[in-house]
């Protein structure tokens, strides 16, 4: 088995080198590449490889270019997960005030198994999901000033206040189990079809993972996609083999979902704050043009229209 070795800040920037990046402040190279850790910022250079054979920098690309657009994803996973943040409180919002009208505020009524789906393959996964609710309860109802205060004064959690114990990822197992016309009335909120909404939450949840962990986001890639909207008509995406080439597993496809679950006025701030952080990078990166870096995101050229259509 292969073995990676301890490398200096000199021999970093030399291995930087090597692979033809410009180099111009060494001192100021070598205190980012401390700061910032070599393999986090060297993660960016795909864009700025000759060819994907060869990972060799393109001729005059500097490292404050590689930096550049280091520095813009983590501005844009900051904006993107602000916006996740938003849509994670308003589903957590209706799933609680759909569920707690029908079945009830106390766990002991809304967490019943008959409340949910009845489908026999889904038996098994309608009690582990439960069980899971039930688990934050146990282990977190009593850390929060909120369901501490149900728990003490009443006995018991309402879902509206138990939602803020449950991830993203728990939200969506959630909606997963619930009833089908439970799920038509969360769905019909967003004008979604059921199954469309539940890709939305699968995927926007994947997303805010990947946001709190600081993973690279600007070009990633999913391997479940969206299925075809009226934006990719309108936007005349283009098309290759009767499939759009943008919108549907990137970074275009999140913002197509953020277009259908924010508020007009959260989804303009949302593309006016990304369109000024894009205008940024452009000024800093010259050795690629920006349709390259819009293409690695699964951004279209006209990209920004789509906040002018209703």
């Amino acid at each position: 088995m292969k073995t990676k070795e301890f490398k200096t800040l000199d021999e970093q920037v030399e291995i930087l080198r090597s692979r033809g990046l410009v180099i111009n402040d060494v001192d100021k190279t070598e205190g980012l590449l401390l700061r910032e850790n070599y393999f986090f910022i060297n993660g960016y250079r795909h864009i700025f490889m000759k060819n994907h054979k060869e990972d060799f920098f393109i001729k005059g690309t500097t490292f404050e270019e590689l930096y550049a657009v280091f520095q813009f994803d983590r501005s844009f996973r900051n904006i993107l997960f602000k916006n996740l943040l938003i849509v994670e409180n308003n589903l957590k919002s209706i799933i609680s005030y759909k569920l707690s009208k029908k079945y009830g505020i106390k766990e002991k009524d809304y967490l019943k198994p008959s409340n949910f789906s009845q489908d026999a393959k889904k038996i098994r996964q309608v009690n582990d999901v439960l069980n899971k609710i039930k688990r934050q309860i146990k282990l977190n109802g009593r850390q929060h000033s909120a369901t501490l205060h149900y728990l003490s004064n009443y006995g018991y959690v309402p879902l509206w206040i138990l939602v803020k114990l449950l991830s993203f990822g728990m939200i969506n197992e959630l909606y997963s189990i619930l009833k089908p016309d439970d799920k038509l009335a969360i769905a019909e909120y967003y004008n979604l079809d059921v199954e469309t909404l539940g890709i939305y939450i699968t995927l926007l949840s994947n997303y805010r993972n990947l946001c709190a962990h600081e993973d690279i986001v600007y070009d990633h890639r999913t391997q479940k996609e969206i299925p075809d909207t009226r934006y990719h008509r309108e936007l005349n995406i283009p098309m290759m083999n009767d499939e759009y080439v943008y919108g549907k597993n990137d970074i275009y496809a999140v913002v197509i979902m953020l277009k259908q679950m924010l508020t007009e006025s959260d989804f303009t701030d949302f593309i006016n704050e990304v369109s000024y952080d894009l205008s940024l990078l452009d000024g800093r990166v010259n050795v690629i043009p920006q349709v390259k870096i819009l293409d690695r995101m699964g951004f279209p050229a006209n990209w920004e229209e789509i906040s002018k259509l209703r």
